[in-house]
């Protein structure tokens, strides 16, 4: 997705290849308590490139923090509410999210950040030019939703783990404004999360948010989303897509998610995955046909070397809330 095609041939011909060294940096799994209504979300067993297998029971959740209603109370004193904050529904599959994407890329078990490492602390002390793809797993805030509170705040967030007492560093919210004073040289940087695409305030044009942001830190392309995702889906599309990667030498960004929603909606064991509320939300924006440099995970005492490259009756988006089945017809 860009503009128009002018600007694909500007970006193809003047934007310059990465020179980070790392190929991965994942971000997930924020320390959260939720509610009573919040669930278990699926996880699978393995990775997509394995043999995977799903729980069978369990809920999916959305990436979307809390009914809108309740979002004001996400603030005090101009700073988040980190109490409130911490309500919102935990995301353990985000984890396996990361770590699945992180061996098809072949990066370090380090490159993935849980849990109270993950911190709008972290993110803004770490190098995070060495990373070719930068990857947030995690809920997502758009501005009409922190504007109900504070019209200074009218800005899209991504959730971190809340601190003990917010500080102007740390409120547990990495909002737009400090996305875009962040150094990045990524060829992708991956947002999974709700309404990433989302504008920069209430009525401001689609990617004019948190995609603006990341490209003004540094990014190449993106991958964001139009609307709430369900948790499940948003999983199994981010760990397809850098499977797809991993296995076609030859294949770009846009392809291989092309291949993981294919792969998505063909799931007979999940047939609302069928819809395109599941499957849709997401979008690559930027450059999306270049192959990424993918390493392949190393063999036991070798080196790492580059290459191009369980059905619920109901489940809950990230957002914590129940959603029936959805009917096709």
């Amino acid at each position: 997705m860009l503009p128009s095609a002018a600007s694909l041939a500007a970006l193809r011909r003047q934007a310059k290849a990465s020179a980070a060294i790392e190929p991965f940096l994942g971000y997930g799994d924020p320390v959260l308590t939720g509610q009573a209504d919040c669930g278990q979300p699926l996880i699978p067993d393995k990775c997509p490139d394995e043999d995977t297998q799903v729980a069978r029971s369990g809920h999916i959740l959305t990436r979307r923090a809390q009914a809108l209603s309740a979002v004001p109370s996400y603030f005090r004193n101009g700073l988040a509410n980190v109490s409130e904050l911490r309500k919102a529904c935990p995301l353990p599959d985000t984890a396996y999210e990361l770590k699945c994407v992180a061996r098809s890329l072949g990066a370090e078990p380090s490159a993935v950040v849980l849990g109270a490492a993950m911190t709008e602390t972290a993110v803004k002390s770490a190098p995070l030019d060495r990373y070719r793809i930068v990857h947030f797993a995690t809920h997502g805030l758009l501005a009409g939703e922190t504007a109900l509170f504070m019209n200074a705040r009218a800005e899209p967030a991504l959730v971190m783990s809340p601190p003990a007492q917010p500080t102007e560093e740390d409120d547990g919210l990495l909002t737009a404004s400090e996305i875009a004073g962040l150094k990045l040289d990524a060829d992708w940087v991956v947002l999974s999360a709700c309404n990433t695409a989302g504008g920069k305030e209430p009525g401001a044009e689609a990617l004019s948010g948190l995609a603006r942001a990341f490209f003004y830190a540094g990014a190449r392309a993106l991958l964001v989303s139009h609307w709430s995702v369900n948790s499940y889906a948003a999983t199994m599309l981010m760990t397809r897509t850098f499977a797809e990667l991993r296995n076609s030498r030859s294949i770009g960004r846009a392809e291989a998610f092309r291949g993981a929603m294919l792969a998505l909606m063909s799931d007979d064991q999940r047939p609302w995955a069928a819809h395109p509320s599941a499957w849709a939300p997401f979008v690559v924006v930027g450059e999306g046909a270049e192959p990424l440099a993918v390493q392949t995970p190393p063999a036991a005492g070798g080196k790492r070397r580059d290459r191009q490259r369980a059905s619920p009756a109901q489940s809950l988006d990230r957002r914590g809330r129940l959603v029936e089945p959805l009917s096709l017809f």
